[in-house]
C-alpha cells in the first residue's frame, strides 16, 4: 500500500514588501490565509513564527511569518495559493518548499 503523498509549506512573512512593516495585526493576515485556504477547497495547517533574514542587499530583517502545510494538493493549485497569498500580503515573494511524506490515519473506537 502506498501512502506517500506530497506536502507543500509555503512561507508568507508579513511585513509589508513597501514599507518593511507588518501593517495589519496577526489574526488578520490569519483570516485572509484560512479564507484563501476555504475558497480552493484545501485542508490545511498553519503556524506562526518568528524569525529573521538578510535582503540581497545585505539588510537584515525580522518578522512574523504564516507556515502553511498542505498535503496532497495538485502541483498547479499550490502554486496558484501562494501566488494569492503574495499578493493578498503585498509581499515581494513567497517561498515553497515540497517533499514527499508518507501519510497514516489512525482510528480507535472506544
Amino acid at each position: 500500500m502506498d501512502n506517500s503523498k506530497q506536502q507543500a509549506t509555503i512561507y508568507i512573512g508579513l511585513n509589508d514588501r513597501i514599507t518593511g512593516v507588518q501593517k495589519f495585526d496577526t489574526e488578520k493576515y490569519l483570516s485572509i490565509l484560512k479564507n484563501t485556504c476555504r475558497s480552493y477547497r484545501v485542508a490545511f495547517s498553519v503556524q506562526i513564527l518568528n524569525g529573521g533574514y538578510f535582503h540581497e542587499d545585505g539588510r537584515y530583517v525580522e518578522e512574523s511569518t504564516l507556515v502553511l502545510r498542505l498535503v496532497d494538493v495538485p502541483s498547479d493549485t499550490i502554486t496558484e495559493i501562494a501566488k494569492d497569498l503574495c499578493v493578498f500580503f503585498n509581499q515581494e515573494s513567497v517561498m515553497v518548499t515540497l517533499n514527499e511524506t508518507s501519510v497514516i490515519f489512525i482510528k480507535e473506537n472506544l
